[in-house]
C-alpha cells in the first residue's frame, strides 16, 4: 500500500495580540524560536517557524498581532509597521491559522478574520488555552458559536502551553497544503540568524522583567557576534528613548541589567547548544520608536 503523499507549504498564524501565537509556534517546531511574554507586541518581527514531520512540512509564519489603529500608541510608526508585517505575512501563504482564546471572542478577533476572510486563503480555526476552562461542558457552544457563518477548514481547541490538542491539528494544515517535497532541511527549524535569535531573548526579558510601559519604549541590537571556539561571544546594546528609562533599565548597581543578561544568556545557551559570553549596553535614541528609518537601521521591516 502506497504512503500518503508529502506535503509542505506555508501556513500564516494570524490572531489579535496575545492569544498564544508564538507559544503555540514554538510547541509546534518543537523548539524556542519566537520569543513569549504576557504583553502585547512581543512580537514585533515576521519569522518562519519550520516543523518536519514524517508526512509534511508545515513552514510557520509567526506575525505580529493584528489590531486596529487607535489612539497616540497604535499610531506610531512601530505599530504601523507591525500592521504591515502581520497582512504582508499573508502574500503567498496556502493556509493560515487564527488563533483566539477558548471562551472569548472580541472585535480584534472579528477584525484577524476579516483580513484572513479577504485573502482568500482557507482558515483553520485554533482555540487556544483550553486548559483554562473550567467549565468543559461551556466549550461546544462556544465552539459553535464562533463557527457560525464563519467558513473555517477545520476548528481544532488546544493548550499550545501544554501541547495538547496538536497532532490533530498538524493532519489538518498538511491537508491544505500542496504535494510537494520538504522545502527545508528536517533539521531547521527557522529561516532566522542565530544573531537575530539572540537579540529576541534579551528582548524577552526586557519584556519579562520590566514595568508595564517602558518594554515598548525598548528595542535590542546586537552590535556583536562572534565564534570564539566553541563559545559565542555576544555583544548587545538596549536602546531606551530617554535617560530615565536607561536608568530603570540598568537598575540600582546595574543589577537589573545584569539579571536580565543572565536570563537571556541561559535562553541562548539552551536554543543554541553551546555556552554563551553576553555583554549588554543601554543607549539613548530619542524618537526611535516612532520613527520609520530607525526602525529599519534596527532591523524592522514590513
Amino acid at each position: 500500500m502506497d504512503s500518503a503523499p508529502h506535503r509542505a507549504g506555508h501556513v500564516a498564524v494570524i490572531g489579535r495580540p496575545n492569544v498564544g501565537k508564538s507559544t503555540l509556534l514554538n510547541a509546534l517546531v518543537g523548539a524556542k524560536v519566537s520569543i513569549t511574554s504576557s504583553r502585547p507586541q512581543t512580537t514585533r518581527h515576521r519569522l518562519l517557524g519550520i516543523a518536519s514531520f514524517p508526512q509534511g512540512q508545515l513552514l510557520l509564519v509567526d506575525t505580529p498581532g493584528i489590531h486596529r489603529e487607535q489612539g497616540k500608541q497604535s499610531s506610531s510608526a512601530m505599530h504601523r509597521l507591525m500592521n504591515r508585517a502581520a497582512r504582508g505575512a499573508l502574500e503567498g501563504v496556502d493556509a493560515a491559522v487564527l488563533v483566539i482564546e477558548a471562551g472569548r471572542w472580541d472585535d480584534e478577533d472579528g477584525l484577524a478574520f476579516e483580513v484572513l476572510r479577504d485573502a482568500g486563503v482557507p482558515v483553520v480555526l485554533v482555540v487556544n488555552q483550553v486548559d483554562r476552562i473550567k467549565d468543559k461542558a461551556a466549550l461546544l457552544p462556544f465552539l459553535g458559536k464562533v463557527s457560525e457563518g464563519r467558513d473555517f477548514a477545520a476548528v481544532h481547541p488546544v493548550s499550545a502551553l501544554k501541547r495538547k490538542g496538536l497532532e490533530p491539528l498538524v493532519e489538518s494544515l498538511l491537508r491544505l497544503l500542496p504535494e510537494q517535497p520538504p522545502l527545508y532541511d528536517e533539521d531547521e527549524i527557522t529561516d532566522k540568524s542565530q544573531r537575530f535569535l539572540a537579540g529576541e531573548l534579551v528582548r524577552e526579558q526586557l519584556l519579562r522583567q520590566l514595568g508595564a510601559e517602558l518594554p515598548y519604549a525598548t528595542t535590542v541590537e546586537i552590535e556583536s557576534f562572534v565564534e570564539d571556539g566553541a563559545m559565542l561571544r555576544i555583544g548587545a546594546v538596549v536602546w531606551v528613548e530617554r535617560d530615565g528609562q536607561k536608568a530603570i533599565v540598568i537598575g540600582k548597581a546595574g543589577s537589573r541589567l545584569r539579571e536580565i543578561g543572565t536570563r537571556a544568556r541561559e535562553q541562548m545557551e539552551r536554543l543554541f547548544g553551546r555556552k554563551v559570553f553576553l555583554e549588554t549596553w543601554v543607549r539613548v535614541r530619542a524618537g526611535w520608536s516612532d520613527d520609520e528609518a530607525a526602525l529599519r537601521t534596527l532591523g524592522y521591516h514590513d
